[in-house]
């Protein structure tokens, strides 16, 4: 299969391996080791996509992940669909699927081109204008087209099969980027001892040694050194290398995220491999090393397929082994383009003019191109191309006096542009670091650091492979002095270095009518250079809001290519410096990331991790029937044979109120609080007075937000008075505990107290029932449980069958209660130990919808259930709750607020059906006419319901407006096809008095 710009025997491609894959259904060869760019260029194809705004066609303009307008949908299959892949990128492989994106019908005519022709009617901001008015063009105009068009590529359709991975791992230094400068930090670090992790996002590491293989590195080519370099660090088991691999972040205290790409390139994937996975690198320095980024010039037409950056075309050269094209042109403010021009003339490449915007050009440049038969044009600009799916000529026109001159055309296949380079920045700036403006460099430099970091080579603004290998040694052997070692810094000797400078050009000079010009600055989202300057004249003046104004560098390169130049032209017309203009700002991911890599394990049973408890499996072999709660999985109920849901549950409430029940209640949050000021903190965080609670005694605890309702409650023990046991719901222990320590750190740090967290410390068992102190007594060492000598509501620390145990006589049934903390590694031998003495008292293990139902016979609240964010403590008739004579707690000051205290809130109240069979919905909206007309008025809902076993039908809890002034009244609840009826009551439904809590 034809290459025509394949160069036989050239670049670090593998000759011998061809690759066919598919291109919008075309089949396109390749070599092993191209990227489907390369691919396409090699077999002559520039046209990959089209523009999101004027779908203008687009090619290939650079060869790295900054590309804007490469971007194809892969595919390896069904469901391994992804969009938006960087055709620079993305590696070759026998069968792959690529197509072009944005397009329709096809990528050659696309009728989304009219755009182009009214791109006078769609200028910067014109969707901020057009939209307001009238509003029902909006609802039915522009809202369905803007729906219609929005968006790059197709969304997947499909499940992904694909798997991902995730990883922790700490090192000394971590060093990004592969070039020369990460090369030598490498092996400065490395041979000193330190842990090393050097990571690349190309296929292959050596960043700008792989395009400039002519530079002699101590006496050997650049890529002999480059290979021995690596042998070198590869024999060192402190260093780890990692290619394909991108950091898209840097974090506090030196996290860098880490995006691994494991098998995109292979033709076959291996069973059960990972696509791509997450690292999570915790280094103690990190050496930034990412080099800089070629910058694109603005003149009219620079957006054809075929424009593209000088150094991509020298990367395609010599990377790849791919001419470009057979004739091109250079246009350039910057030395660097000259060295790509000269290797394309040199691998036989008929290079027409370099034109150059700098009246004055170093002579060795001129002299080298006129030696290789180059016309040279400097003080040239560049006023306009030609070519409909690729660029067939250029326009040039001599520059005097900042006049321009007649023009001439030039024929080229391709045009190679450079407008100098851009440091890098991006990881720095995700820290926070500062950047100072060099006005020579025309680029943003690192400035304060807030991280242990260093910045080398290009990525500070060094130029050359000298002086970026020396600068990469000093920062590495500065980061591994860090953790303790010692490195030095060597010199290298380079010959042939590519050295030089540039001018900082803001857009071309033209004899165009800046109205009529297209002189794009993103090439994705198709922003020119006069809608920079309209978005100045319209009343923008910081360079975010020219960017929002514009979507300049909201495309999915970020702005690494249009970012410089959009800043350079808004400073232009806003008469400013480019500092005092600003910029923007640049957030994580450094490249566009999958979702399925960020997620990595998280998918189907793995979406949420399932905690389990120490007596998990001990329920799972007896049968249980589980549900998630929270992130746990606990014992839902625990049906024997014969038995549904209902009968089981009905079971497990008769046995705790006549024999005994058993119940994990591991999962209840768990947070140790102590220090000398423990009972003040708690005093202040909770509504309840502790201060004067004794060691070894109980209390119930709310607790309340600054709005005055109820977000969590639990049972809180005092074992010492400097030491107490706070408990909290299942679902709110993390959120205590951050609400806890967000008091304690920002609004009472005077006090002495420290926050533990021990949820899964503890393993709890629950003993519920008449006979729970029958079949416990026996186990519990040297303590009377006595309800004299133990009684309701204390605590104690003690040894239960044999384990250490904090043991409390507390109750969510209303019957004589226990509760067994262990730690965790002892709960399912004490659970099996409890299990084993219960047999001779009829005990029955019971789940969480048994504890439901007995919790409501008794009126007990669950928060998040019967509360819903609004509720106050009075609301739930938990007033009785509130120390009345604190002067302070969080949330008291809302509790007098007027809407608080107000007649007519929903309270909390009890439901007993007209028909004792009939159980309520939860969630059901409750009427008290129920013919009214509709939309009716809601006076509240049913929060709990369920069929009582003990009194022989349904119950309920709700929240109803004014409810207890209704006590007694018939309410109704409407449902499909019918209304029902339920008279209000108390919401204590079993033993009212408490008396079952004595025995």
């Amino acid at each position: 299969m034809s290459q025509p710009f394949r160069i036989a025997g050239h670049g670090r491609v593998d000759h011998a391996q061809p690759v066919r894959f598919t291109f919008d259904g075309r089949t396109v060869e390749g070599r092993r080791g191209d990227t489907v760019a390369s691919a396409l260029l090699a077999n002559g194809i520039h046209l990959m996509g089209r523009s999101f705004k004027y779908h203008r066609p687009r090619g290939v303009v650079s060869a790295g992940s900054e590309e804007p307008n490469a971007l194809i949908g892969t595919s390896r299959g069904p469901g391994r669909f992804e969009p938006n892949t960087r055709a620079t990128m993305q590696e070759v492989r026998q069968g792959l699927t690529a197509e072009s994106q944005n397009k329709w019908p096809s990528l050659s005519f696309d009728v989304g081109a009219i755009n182009d022709r009214l791109g006078r009617f769609i200028p910067a901001g014109f969707y901020y204008k057009t939209f307001k008015w009238p509003r029902s063009f909006w609802d039915k105009v522009y809202e369905p087209f803007i729906r219609q068009a929005a968006g790059l590529g197709k969304s997947p359709t499909e499940a992904d099969p694909d798997h991902y991975a995730s990883r922790h791992l700490h090192c000394d230094v971590l060093i990004v980027g592969g070039g020369p400068a990460g090369l030598a930090a490498a092996l400065a670090a490395g041979q000193s001892g330190a842990e090393t992790v050097l990571v690349d996002e190309q296929a292959e590491i050596g960043g700008t040694l792989l395009s400039e293989p002519g530079v002699r590195i101590e006496g050997q080519g650049a890529w002999d050194w480059l290979a021995a370099a690596l042998a070198e660090l590869r024999t060192m088991p402190n260093v780890r290398l990692m290619s394909r691999t991108t950091a898209i972040g840097y974090y506090h205290q030196n996290m860098v995220g880490l995006c691994e790409r494991l098998t995109d390139h292979l033709d076959v994937l291996p069973e059960g491999a990972p696509r791509e996975r997450l690292w999570r690198v915790r280094a103690g320095q990190v050496v930034l090393a990412q080099g800089a980024i070629e910058k694109p010039l603005v003149f009219d037409g620079n957006d054809r397929p075929g424009v593209m950056l000088a150094g991509a075309a020298q990367t395609f050269l010599h990377r790849f082994g791919v001419k470009v094209g057979n004739r091109v042109a250079v246009v350039t403010s910057h030395d660097s383009a000259w060295h790509g021009a000269f290797d394309l003339a040199h691998a036989g490449v008929k290079v027409a003019a370099i034109v150059d915007v700098r009246a004055e050009v170093p002579r060795v440049l001129t002299a080298r191109a006129e030696a290789l038969g180059i016309e040279v044009l400097t003080g040239h600009t560049v006023t306009g191309t030609t070519g409909r799916l690729r660029v067939a000529t250029v326009r040039v026109n001599p520059v005097q006096g900042g006049r321009v001159g007649a023009g001439r055309t030039i024929a080229c296949d391709a045009l190679l542009m450079c407008g100098g380079w851009t440091p890098s920045l991006h990881l720095f700036s995700h820290t926070k670091g500062s950047l100072a403006w060099d006005a020579e460099a025309g680029a943003f430099l690192p400035d304060r650091k807030t991280e242990e970091c260093e910045i080398a080579g290009a990525g500070r603004g060094l130029w050359g492979v000298a002086a970026a290998l020396e600068d990469g040694a000093r920062a590495g052997a500065a980061a591994a002095k860090a953790p303790g070692r010692v490195a030095g810094v060597g010199t290298f000797a380079v010959e042939g270095d590519r050295t030089g400078s540039g001018v900082v050009a803001k857009e071309l000079p033209t004899d165009r009518d800046a109205g009529l010009a297209k002189a794009f600055i993103d090439f994705q989202n198709d922003v020119t250079a006069k809608d920079i300057r309209l978005a100045v004249r319209e009343g923008m003046r910081s360079i975010e809001h020219v960017k929002r104004y514009t979507t300049n560098g909201m495309a999915t390169d970020q702005g690494k290519l249009s970012n410089i130049n959009g800043l350079m032209i808004a400073a232009d017309a806003l008469g400013k410096e480019a500092p005092a203009v600003g910029l923007t700002t640049f957030r994580p991911p450094y490249t566009p990331t999958t979702f399925g890599a960020l997620a990595n394990l998280r998918k189907g049973r793995h979406f949420e991790v399932t905690r389990r408890t120490a007596i998990d499996a001990w329920a799972e072999a007896t049968g249980a029937v589980f549900e998630p709660v929270s992130l746990w999985r606990r014992a839902w109920y625990f049906p024997q044979a014969g038995e549904d849901m209902h009968k089981a549950v009905a079971r497990e409430c008769r046995a705790v109120r006549t024999a005994v029940g058993m119940f994990d209640a591991s999962t209840l949050g768990k947070i140790e609080v102590m220090g000398p000021d423990a009972a003040t903190f708690l005093e202040r965080m909770y509504t309840n007075p502790w201060a004067k609670l004794q060691p070894g005694r109980c209390r119930y605890g709310l607790l309340l937000g600054e709005d005055g309702f109820i977000r969590d409650d639990g049972v809180i023990g005092r074992l010492a008075a400097d030491k107490f046991h706070v408990t909290t719901t299942t679902g709110g222990a993390a959120r205590v505990l951050n609400m806890m320590e967000d008091y304690l750190q920002t609004e009472w740090p005077d006090l002495d107290v420290w926050l533990t967290s021990t949820t899964e410390q503890w393993a709890v068992v629950a003993l519920q029932g008449p006979n729970a102190r029958k079949l416990l007594e026996p186990l519990v060492e040297g303590l009377d449980l006595s309800d004299d000598a133990f009684p309701h509501m204390a605590v104690v620390e003690c040894t239960v069958a044999g384990f250490p145990a904090r043991l409390f006589r507390v109750s969510f049934t209303g019957e004589l209660g226990f509760e067994v903390n262990v730690p965790a590694r002892h709960g399912r031998a004490l659970w099996e130990a409890l299990w084993q003495a219960g047999q001779a008292h009829g005990v029955v293990p019971y789940g969480t919808e048994t504890m439901h139902v007995l919790r409501a016979e008794k009126g007990f609240i669950i928060v998040g259930q019967d509360t819903d964010g609004t509720v106050t403590p009075q609301d739930a008739g938990l007033g009785w709750a509130i120390g009345k004579a604190k002067t302070d707690f969080v949330g008291k000051r809302s509790l007098a607020r007027p809407d608080i205290v107000a007649k007519g809130r929903k309270q909390l109240v009890g439901l007993l059906t007209e028909d004792p069979a009939v159980v309520l919905e939860e969630g059901a909206q409750i009427v008290a006419d129920p013919n009214q007309p509709i939309p009716m008025t809601m006076i509240g809902h049913v929060t709990s319901s369920y069929w009582s076993e003990a009194l022989g039908r349904s119950i309920a809890m709700a929240l109803v407006e004014g409810g207890r002034d209704r006590m007694g009244e018939v309410l109704h609840i409407p449902m499909p096809g019918r209304t029902l009826r339920a008279k209000v009551t108390v919401p204590n439904f079993v033993d009212p008095d408490g008396q079952k809590l004595k025995v």
